[in-house]
């Protein structure tokens, strides 16, 4: 046998033992059971990207139901749940009820409110969410959601809430409710990074973007670098181009050194999903953005009083434990698959990203994975034996 083929068959016995092993470890390792109420309102296919990096963590972790059954991405949430087949454009809305809030605040250990910002009829009936803003089939904040936090939140039981939380479209009564009750405030501003700001070369840029800023500054959009695009709940925008107003394209999140040790996350990461600018009252933050605007960027974020750093998450500072995560954390790509391989995290940077700051994917492995996990080991009871 020659050295090469002793050296490939070597390779292929390493690559095919690992992940067995790995896969083995998981399967034997004990149930967790806790009970989490899971809210969407923002899932326009049936592949529910909002919501399944969330439901990875779960499955990778073994946290299981009351029943012992896994939790299932398709079906164990509130909220927009489209219906097969896809082409009929059917679907069912699972609202919370005002007569089992009392019920499910004593049923549930923790909830987790992944996006309120809900479905329209151009991502519905068109499949074009990047067009302009559509009628609205559901979405939004109601009076139910806020009663159900106000009951979890006197029992202090664990509540995470994500980006667009309170945004558009819930309207200012919910809006001021739920701030009081968390002691936050939404500024109004939400933003993204944009890898081309060319309207031509790059569909994701949405539509209503580009209208919005010919029709407030009566110009045409000839944006061509990467840069964030910052708009206002009042409809008003902001556009940070590459080179222009920003020394780095992209926003980077810092994190405070007690949190970095207690999560295990990096100092430094950049984010690429959508973010959004709020006060924290008396929350403590526990990581923030900054924009790297240069001093023509500076002058414009003044000129609109937009901060270039501000919370990108925040925690209660009293008992109740209640996380708010400035930024579209949960909407993530990551194969279902690799959940049920124990610490495949450790082997994630050698695979499935990489060090590029426009790299979507290392947001998962690095930040949005650690955090997700140490919130979860902190108020879950400890696995079964």
């Amino acid at each position: 046998m020659s050295r090469s083929l002793k050296v490939f068959l070597f390779i292929l016995v390493v690559l095919l033992i690992f992940p067995a092993i790995s896969l083995f470890k998981w399967t034997i390792e004990s149930k967790r059971p806790f009970q989490l109420m899971i809210l969407n309102k923002t899932v326009p296919s049936l592949e529910r990207h909002n919501h399944r990096s969330f439901h990875w963590i779960l499955n990778h972790e073994k946290y299981v139901k009351a029943n012992k059954k896994p939790y299932s991405y398709r079906n164990d949430y509130f909220g927009f749940v489209p219906l097969r087949p896809k082409r009929d454009r059917q679907y069912e809305i699972r609202r919370i009820r005002l007569d089992d809030i009392i019920d499910m605040a004593n049923e549930y250990d923790a909830a987790y409110f992944i996006d309120t910002y809900g479905v329209y009829f151009n991502d519905w009936y068109q499949a074009k969410s990047n067009e302009r803003r559509s009628r609205k089939i559901y979405g939004g904040l109601n009076n139910n959601d806020y009663l159900f936090l106000k009951e979890m939140s006197k029992r202090k039981k664990l509540i995470m809430a994500e980006y667009n939380f309170i945004g558009y479209p819930t309207n200012d009564l919910e809006r001021n409710k739920v701030e009081d009750l968390f002691d936050m405030h939404w500024t109004g501003w939400t933003g993204k990074y944009f890898k081309s700001l060319n309207s031509t070369d790059n569909k994701e840029l949405p539509v209503w973007v580009v209208d919005l800023y010919k029709k407030e500054y009566d110009l045409p959009w000839d944006f061509e670098n990467g840069g964030i695009v910052l708009v206002n709940n009042q409809d008003e925008i902001v556009v940070l181009e590459n080179k222009t107003h920003l020394d780095f394209e992209v926003p980077y999140i810092y994190t405070e050194k007690e949190t970095m040790d207690e999560y295990n996350l990096p100092y430094q990461l950049s984010y690429t999903g959508w973010f959004d600018i709020v006060l924290p009252g008396k929350n403590r933050v526990l990581a923030s953005y900054k924009i790297h605007t240069n001093e023509m960027g500076d002058s414009l974020l003044s000129t609109h009083f937009i901060p270039n750093e501000f919370p990108a998450v925040i925690q209660s500072p009293n008992g109740n434990p209640y996380f708010y995560f400035c930024g579209d954390f949960s909407n993530n790509m990551v194969n279902p698959a690799t959940a049920y391989f124990k610490n495949v995290e450790n082997v994630a940077d050698n695979i499935f990203f990489s060090d590029k700051p426009t790299d979507k994917r290392e947001f998962f492995w690095s930040y949005y994975r650690p955090l997700i996990t140490g919130i979860m080991n902190k108020f879950a009871p400890p696995r079964e034996k």
